[in-house]
């Protein structure tokens, strides 16, 4: 039996239970992959009780954490299933009902997290946001900070041809994997849970992750270099199920819109300030942390990976390139 986090208030948006004189009180489930620890949960617990408290009681949200309800590509599914009906996914999965939204995983399409978030403001995110509700019927409430991905590796990398020949774990996901094969690595899909025993053990010398990952996962245990390839600034989605959003009255679509981002504002304020302390931090645990022209890197993976072999569209990249 699968242990919830309880909150006050959200489990299926089809079940009604009585929550005073006169009013029904929907039940709501949010799903996310990540652990209780982490910001992404917190904040979500905060959306979920605010959402009741702003409603009246009228919903209750039930936060399942770390994979409870599923993986990424499960808890996705689930939105269309009704099975959850509020979920933290990545663009990466969004973009396999739209391909175009996928773009922002396309490697150095954002400078830092600040350029991200004005980003979150422009017209092009509009339309690739409108482009994904209106495909997968889903929409996208907010955008939360998830932080820059930078390479581990056991051996030294100054260059992307040092990457050659490189035995490294990088998740499933096209995006992800553009910048490591254009640089030459023999990528290995590794589940997550496994990679630290297989950089362990040599099954692969490197993975990418943020520096917040690294540590919160201890990857640097058992790796000797950090390289701030930068390759990626990465963010999540808080996407609420089609069939629910419906449904919701106006006031209860802004309602749910400011809580969401709301709680995406104080996640990403928290990742940040957690990110701005780890160069230190695998310098003081006897990591050597290197600095990379990401120019170089940016132009071989422009050079070998292009666009439309994702379903992006350069396009939309130039015009997020000249967000300010």
């Amino acid at each position: 039996m699968l242990k919830t986090m309880t909150i006050a208030f959200a489990v299926s948006a089809s079940t009604l239970l009585a929550a005073g004189p006169g009013m029904a009180q929907t039940k709501l489930k949010w799903a996310h992959v990540y652990e209780t620890s982490e910001p992404f949960h917190t904040a979500s617990v905060w959306a979920a009780q605010e959402i009741g408290k702003r409603t009246n009681g009228r919903y209750q949200i039930d936060v399942y954490p770390a994979s409870q309800l599923g993986k990424e590509t499960d808890i996705n599914q689930g939105l269309a299933l009704g099975s959850v009906d509020i979920i933290i996914s990545g663009s990466s999965f969004a973009a396999k009902s739209y391909p175009p939204i996928g773009v922002t995983y396309y490697p150095y399409t954002f400078r830092d997290a600040d350029h991200l978030l004005a980003y979150t403001k422009s017209d092009v995110f509009k339309e690739l946001t409108q482009g994904y509700e209106d495909k997968s019927g889903h929409h996208i409430l907010a955008v939360t900070y998830y932080g820059v991905r930078h390479t581990s590796s056991n051996k030294p990398i100054k260059a992307c041809a040092d990457m050659k020949g490189l035995k490294m774990r990088v998740p499933d996901v096209p995006a992800y994997l553009a910048m490591p094969r254009a640089c030459g690595a023999n990528t290995a899909p590794i589940a997550f849970a496994e990679v630290y025993l297989a950089l362990q053990n040599g099954t692969v010398e490197a993975q990418e992750n943020p520096l917040t990952t690294i540590e919160a996962k201890k990857f640097y245990e058992v790796q000797k270099h950090i390289v701030l390839t930068g390759h990626i600034v990465d963010h999540l989605n808080t996407v609420v199920a089609g069939a629910l959003w419906k449904k919701l009255s106006d006031e209860d679509k802004k309602i749910f819109t400011d809580v969401a981002q709301e709680a995406a504002t104080k996640a990403t304020g928290e990742i940040k300030q957690n990110e701005a302390k780890l160069v230190a931090f695998f310098k003081d645990k006897g990591l050597t942390v290197t600095e990379v022209d990401k120019n170089e890197f940016r132009d071989t993976v422009l050079k070998n990976v292009t666009f439309e072999s994702f379903g992006y569209r350069k396009a939309d990249w130039d015009r997020i390139q000249a967000v300010k």
